[in-house]
């Protein structure tokens, strides 16, 4: 028999919450509000982690963020939501995130087509779409379809709704709706209009995908910023409940199931440690809201409805001490870790640095029994005054609640499902509850253990392929720590930019450098023009600390929301823009990875 030896790790995590939160971080170090998720794929999908030289096929449930890239094979599609806003990727078609934080999403469509409906844009935000040839900032919400061919020659734009600009060649365009755009070279661009085709079977698969949201049942208690709603239709129902109001109850878990029980832990920076859940409508509530035992049920109870709440890694609280580990027996290891759901009355203290701003939206734009005050009253004791002893949690010490596993299923990014040991009332009693789980990643921690290597990938890497861009791209996450592995991949630490920003003579996102050199007086037109375009764009930066608002409402008349398109008379294009001249035009940057 194998010996089964019951120790957990005894948690000396006042040493490692000291070491999280020896200082509580400015604004300017909290990480993005929202990510990136596949949540359909159709065919052959696969994603290459930022970093890794390796190609997986795609897990719909698995967020995505800066630095990650995405592969639709041939004859194959898939759907990505950041937010409200719908991605579609067609046959043979390969995108990266470039930038993606609270202001700026930025994509690279490096070969392919994709269709882009942005429901909603608010002011100060930037949507860009890069390609071979050009860059195409969005200026207002609406549907786009955008394609750019192998050669990096040719970059077509359908604006089929809403307006935005292209820069490339030096020059810039103006883009209204119900227009074909195409544009032809990379130096110099030729440049043509026409009205806009009809919709093809990709278009039309689109449509039919915004009707699903449009009409979700969830979208009623759910804000349509909260990605997943609309997989809650199919997989359970919507109850009341005198103290949360509406609940959703999911079908079909088994007898004594738990919130976060039915997946794996990956690690993923800036947050860490990451839960991703494994059933189909697995996102939403394990990244946003609270679950809440009521009556002889687990139900998921949503925020507010607010436009953006903040993105959580995981809404847990994890337990240990020695009483805890010497009474729960782990096979296979020495070691082990335990978590359980926070409820609607609990304060999330992220692991990860946070200011106390984001500690308050992300805990009052994801629970509605709460307030602020309770919220900052919970971050002085357990960040300012490092006492998380005196917190008390709704389900701490709720043996049906508590999942604890070993420490080699939570490090290699193992499913939790077959791995889980049951815990009794009377083994939790000794435990302590403490904010981030005492494990470092391993090279096994950040791709989950169940993904397979895909054989579906770009012909050239992403990463090779020249883009223009109009913002540079933001540094990537692998340069916010060091020793980052990735499965099956060999160990990578590449620097930071020499200078820590993202200038034209410093490295950038993932190696960016500037593409080729211009001419003299491409140089002096490019330099002429430079103080005028700072003045005139929208400047998307860290907004400073001030006192906490209340977050906005949302509401459909927010939205992009409306029936199809494509059963709508064709639109008239607006009287099109005259081309800008050079010098008046936004700088151009085009760029290579290296």
């Amino acid at each position: 028999m194998r010996k089964v030896i019951s120790l957990i790790l005894p948690l000396l995590l006042i040493t490692t919450l000291s070491a999280v939160f020896a200082w509580p971080a400015a604004a300017q170090d909290d990480p993005p509000g929202r990510v990136a998720r596949l949540n359909y794929a159709e065919g052959s999908v696969s994603y290459q982690v930022s970093g890794d030289t390796d190609w997986v096929q795609a897990d719909t449930n698995r967020p995505l963020t800066t630095g990650d890239n995405l592969w639709s094979d041939k004859d194959s599609r898939g759907e990505v939501h950041i937010g409200s806003t719908a991605i579609r990727l067609s046959s043979e078609t390969g995108i990266s995130f470039l930038t993606l934080d609270d202001r700026t999403v930025q994509i690279q469509l490096a070969e392919g087509q994709i269709e882009v409906h942005l429901r909603h844009l608010q002011p100060g935000d930037a949507f860009e779409i890069d390609t071979p040839n050009l860059s195409f900032t969005l200026t207002q919400a609406g549907e786009y379809v955008i394609s750019t061919d192998p050669t990096g020659q040719l970059t077509s734009i359908t604006d089929r709704e809403g307006e935005g600009q292209v820069t490339g060649g030096g020059e810039s365009w103006n883009l209204s709706a119900g227009q074909l755009y195409t544009f032809n070279g990379t130096d110099q661009i030729a440049y043509n209009a026409s009205p806009a085709p009809a919709f093809d079977d990709f278009e039309n698969w689109c449509q039919s995908r915004d009707q699903r949201e449009n009409g979700s049942t969830s979208a009623q208690y759910v804000s349509r910023d909260v990605d997943g709603y609309y997989d809650l239709d199919d997989y359970g129902t919507w109850d009341q409940d005198s103290d949360y109001g509406e609940v959703w109850v999911p079908n079909g878990v088994a007898d004594g199931w738990a919130p976060y029980q039915m997946g794996e832990w990956v690690y993923m920076a800036p947050w860490g440690w990451t839960w991703v859940d494994a059933e189909p409508w697995g996102f939403a509530p394990f990244h946003y809201g609270r679950w809440a035992f009521v009556g002889a049920r687990w139900a998921w109870v949503p925020g507010p409805v607010v436009v953006r709440p903040v993105y959580a890694p995981a809404l847990v609280g994890f337990v240990g001490g020695a009483g805890f580990g010497a009474s729960v027996s782990f096979g296979g290891g020495s070691a082990g870790v335990g978590w359980f759901p926070l409820g609607p009355r609990d304060v999330f203290i992220p692991a990860y640095q946070a200011s106390p701003r984001y500690v308050q939206n992300i805990n009052i734009t994801n629970t509605r029994v709460i307030n602020v005050t309770q919220v900052n009253n919970v971050y002085t004791s357990v960040v300012v005054n490092r006492d998380a002893a005196h917190v008390n949690y709704m389900y701490a010490g709720n043996a049906r609640a508590v999942t604890a596993v070993s420490r080699d299923t939570f490090v290699n990014a193992r499913p939790v499902s077959g791995a889980a040991i049951h815990v009794t009332a009377a083994q939790i009693q000794s435990a302590r509850v403490v904010n981030a789980a005492p494990i470092a990643p391993t090279q096994a921690s950040y791709v989950s253990a169940t993904a397979r290597i895909a054989s579906a990938k770009p012909a050239t890497p992403i990463a090779q392929r020249p883009v223009v861009v109009r913002l540079n791209p933001a540094v990537s996450n692998v340069h916010q720590r060091e020793n980052v592995y990735t499965n099956d991949s060999p160990a990578f630490n590449r620097p930071p930019a020499p200078n820590g920003n993202s200038g034209a003579q410093s490295q950038s996102r993932n190696g960016f450098r500037p593409f080729g050199s211009a001419s003299n007086s491409q140089q002096t037109n490019q330099s002429k023009s430079l103080s005028n375009a700072r003045a005139s764009q929208p400047q998307y930066q860290q907004r400073s600390a001030i006192k906490f608002t209340p977050p906005v409402k949302a509401h459909d008349d927010m939205y992009d929301v409306h029936p199809p398109l494509n059963n709508r008379a064709p639109q008239q294009p607006k009287q099109q823009a005259p081309k800008q001249s050079h010098s008046e035009s936004t700088p151009r940057v085009q760029s290579n990875h290296k």
